[in-house]
């Protein structure tokens, strides 16, 4: 009777723990297979898989997927589905690529290099993704066409717009700047990854700390202060741990040479240097930050969740939900623009089958991130652990020599018991 006593007290303890703390515990589940799924191939590829280099490899490979997903979340939460990503990133690419090789050399005039090809064909493609995703939301919003029709006609639609574009050509090799955009072509170095790092920590803590006295401003219950820094220390840590792991990725000595000798100098005896940060890295941050802001601080924000728990209800509010509709598929048609830049540039090319098969990684990524299908709830930051657990399995199986058609069975599988998960995880809150 005494040790199921005991057990009961220490059971609350850790109870009373995880509550002090306030973590979400399906974040915590996901972190969890997370860490599972890199433990298990870390064992059965005998020690390669948790190397710097892998993990750098899988942070570029993601950033493409993430992007996207995290618009993702805002059209699953408004009820729809967007099939047609991945045929329009192939189009915002095609777009891109035939700008900087063709447009504007040759019509323009501008010389190879010149230091705006870069930005035109940029914006040229997000613009692209941000009218077609667009024409998509005025088709669902207004002529009421179910988004499921509307995307997967888009889906046939601009995966052949893009053939037709490049004359079903491989267009490259792209500019030299453009490139960098896409990861291991441009880094941040090891002395700006450092102080990097030291603004991310400080803003994460100044963020939590501003949090706090807002809360205790406004009476709100706050948590402890040792639950508040014991927060404080695993951010911080896990912020640290990431920046070093990708500095610990050195530069093979043949790169060195030529970066040395591209500027007249002989690479010094013994030197050696990381990567670093990856530029597309950051630019997911900074989406991932933009998008966290416009659902949980924005007045468009409100009314995405507020549609997707209660269409009818928003309507009868005052949201004029047709408009939001093609808000909501213009933001995922921007992010396809630069999910499209980030690919391209990491391939160096633009080819016919870029983006292939993106539109199920994402809507996965998205789900299995905990966004509901029935609408009205998603986090942004879960979509981008999605994206990272799906890489994570299709790179893990590829080093252990699973062909490519078992690895798309496991990631329906997966996909399937992610969803079953979530429905039984709602239900227990409900309960």
């Amino acid at each position: 009777m005494t040790d199921t006593t005991a057990a009961r007290n220490e059971g609350a303890k850790q109870r009373s723990f995880f509550q002090a703390l306030q973590l979400d515990t399906r974040l915590l589940g996901m972190i969890g297979a997370f860490v599972l799924i890199c433990l298990v191939f870390h064992f059965y590829t005998e020690g390669r898989f948790l190397t710097p280099r892998n993990i750098f490899n899988l942070t570029i490979q993601t950033v493409s997927v993430a992007i996207m997903a995290t618009g993702m979340v805002f059209v699953i939460v408004t009820r729809h589905i967007d099939l047609s990503v991945g045929s329009l990133l192939a189009t915002c690419a095609a777009v891109m690529a035939v700008m900087q090789t063709q447009v504007l050399p040759q019509t323009f005039g501008f010389e190879l290099g010149h230091p705006m090809i870069w930005v035109i064909a940029l914006l040229a493609g997000i613009a692209t993704g941000i009218v077609i995703g667009a024409f998509h939301g005025w088709m669902v919003g207004y002529l009421e066409i179910p988004a499921f029709i509307v995307t997967l006609g888009g889906l046939l639609v601009w995966r052949n717009v893009a053939w037709f574009t490049t004359n079903g050509q491989t267009i490259g090799p792209l500019d030299e700047t453009f490139i960098k955009i896409g990861g291991i072509g441009g880094t941040l170095g090891v002395t700006g990854s450092w102080i990097a790092c030291a603004l991310a920590v400080a803003a994460a803590l100044g963020l939590m700390a501003a949090s706090r006295r807002r809360k205790s401003q406004h009476g709100f219950p706050v948590k402890p202060m040792w639950a508040e820094l014991t927060v404080g220390g695993i951010v911080t840590a896990a912020i640290v741990g990431f920046v070093a792991i990708l500095n610990a990725y050195e530069i093979p000595e043949r790169v060195l040479e030529r970066r040395f000798e591209a500027r007249g100098e002989v690479l010094p005896e013994g030197f050696t240097t990381g990567y670093g940060i990856p530029y597309s890295v950051l630019l997911l941050i900074a989406v991932a930050v933009v998008m966290t802001v416009v659902a949980q601080r924005t007045r468009l924000g409100r009314y995405i969740f507020a549609t997707g728990g209660n269409p009818d209800a928003a309507e009868l509010s005052g949201i004029n939900t047709r408009l939001l509709t093609v808000k909501v598929f213009a933001i995922m048609g921007a992010l396809c623009g630069l999910s499209a830049a980030v690919a391209a540039a990491r391939l160096g090319f633009s080819t016919n089958d870029i983006g292939t098969l993106d539109e199920l990684r994402v809507i996965a990524a998205a789900v299995i991130g905990g966004t509901a299908l029935s609408g009205g709830i998603g986090t942004i930051y879960g979509a981008i652990l999605g994206a990272l657990i799906m890489q994570s399995l299709q790179s893990g199986m590829a080093m252990i020599g699973i062909d490519a058609p078992l690895q798309n069975i496991v990631v329906g599988v997966v996909l399937v018991l992610a969803v079953l998960v979530d429905i039984i995880y709602r239900k227990r809150i409900g309960e």
